[in-house]
């Protein structure tokens, strides 16, 4: 567990949580590269098998290297527990399948990212998860109406991926919580570096770590944080997965055993990462780790590069129109002041002038920026959602996830602004 103190600022805690090495230890994070652990008898092992003890058997369920790298998190976002998915996505269905299951039903914003609409909306529907998506700026009305008795959850991102929606975070956690459900945040775009939604009454917060945290467009891999405010004994009914016995591990009932602060991601380990298996390797928690490392001063890198091209696209008469909270006039400009001060991200999205045919040859004459399925990334990296990863999707549903055909993501990396400038400028023809 990390010793981190409340003295120390996020910075400094991005280098410091964590992985604490005691004297003569090696400084790094370990890499603990071994699918099994031993022990001495049985009984031992027994112990860890029925939750009786912590420890380590098989690394499908922890690792160490990955539970070092998943504190760092905890601590980042201020929650209780976290844990480590093999993706973003598994994050994702992790997230919401940990507490719905056949039967039941989610709200959700609409304006998420492509792959997990796609999860949502089809494969879990499938598993007979039923979900609502909802706009992210609809009415009060509209909200409370996408309710129903058998919903579990509401589920939205801080920033939408490439929609660029800002979610009104405190006004979904309080129709979630006003239903005796849980509010679960994909805080992807944001980092904790620049939002963090525990603080404005979200309950679960999920990472692709994939982006920002590694940074570098190193390895993929998820994370899941539970906040632990969130009492799921006041609705027992409506989690009987937290609030009565498993029987897959002797009738231990996760809320008792291990408290508000513990059930949901201890049910999440022994149960899900059990039976899927989407495990995040030791090798890519190290990578992770060295990226979260550089976290605060790549976002306000990042956030700076998207900010000045923003600016020179909004003025620029070969786009049609640009999405980005950071500027005034943006309809999430008042969000974006309020949950994200500091800066919101490197992403814009941006309208070319002549509809898709024109997006199409603006990518095709990109030489800094490379096409790309990635974002989030040290290098920067553009994309035409609607015919990548959107394409699943028909013409009402793209309208409904914010994406249109002349729609173009740009990932702003690392690199001088003015150079990324000069290379938007020449492919705008």
């Amino acid at each position: 567990m990390s010793d981190t103190t409340p003295a120390q600022r996020l910075g400094t805690r991005c280098v410091q949580s964590g992985w604490q090495p005691e004297n003569g230890g090696p400084r790094q994070v370990p890499i603990i590269e071994s699918t099994t652990f031993k022990y001495a008898t049985s009984a031992e092992m027994g112990a860890l098998f029925d939750l009786e003890a912590s420890g380590y058997f098989y690394s499908r369920l922890q690792n160490p290297t990955c539970d070092y790298v998943a504190e760092k998190l905890r601590d980042l976002e201020g929650g209780s527990a976290a844990m480590l998915t093999g993706s973003g996505q598994a994050a994702s269905f992790y997230s919401v399948f940990n507490i719905a299951g056949c039967g039941d039903h989610v709200v959700s914003s609409s304006t998420i990212y492509g792959g997990t609409y796609n999860l949502f909306a089809v494969t879990m529907k499938r598993m007979g998860i039923e979900f609502t998506f909802v706009e992210p700026d609809c009415s009060d009305e509209e909200l409370e109406a996408a309710f129903r008795p058998n919903t579990k959850a509401v589920f939205g991102e801080t920033i939408a991926n490439p929609a660029l929606r800002v979610l009104d975070i405190e006004r979904f956690a309080e129709a979630a919580h006003a239903h005796g459900v849980p509010l679960i945040i994909d805080n992807t775009f944001a980092t904790p570096v620049n939002c963090r939604p525990f603080e404005w009454g979200a309950d679960i917060v999920i990472h692709s770590t994939t982006k920002y945290l590694d940074g570098h467009g190193a390895c993929v891999g998820g994370a899941i944080i539970d906040h632990g405010a969130f009492d799921w004994t006041a609705h027992a009914d409506r989690f009987p997965g937290l609030t009565t016995p498993d029987d897959s591990y002797h009738g231990v009932t996760y809320t008792e055993r291990f408290g508000l602060g513990g059930a949901y991601i201890t049910k999440a380990t022994t149960q899900l990462m059990r039976d899927f298996g989407s495990v995040q390797s030791p090798q890519a928690a190290f990578v992770l780790n060295l990226g979260i490392e550089s976290l605060q001063v790549r976002m306000a890198r990042h956030c700076e590069n998207a900010q000045a091209l923003a600016e020179f696209l909004a003025a620029d008469e070969r786009v049609s129109w640009v999405k980005y909270c950071g500027l005034p006039g943006d309809e999430d400009y008042d969000l974006g002041r309020k949950y994200l001060p500091d800066g919101s991200c490197g992403v814009v999205s941006f309208g070319v002038a002549g509809g898709r045919e024109a997006a199409e040859r603006f990518m095709g004459r990109l030489k800094v920026c490379a096409i790309e399925t990635h974002v989030a990334d040290a290098r920067s990296c553009c994309l035409h959602p609607a015919s990548t990863t959107h394409r699943q999707m028909n013409d009402d549903e793209l309208a409904a996830a914010g994406i249109s055909g002349d729609l173009v993501r740009f990932s702003c990396g690392l690199e001088e602004a003015t150079d990324l400038i000069a290379d938007v400028d020449q492919a705008l023809g």
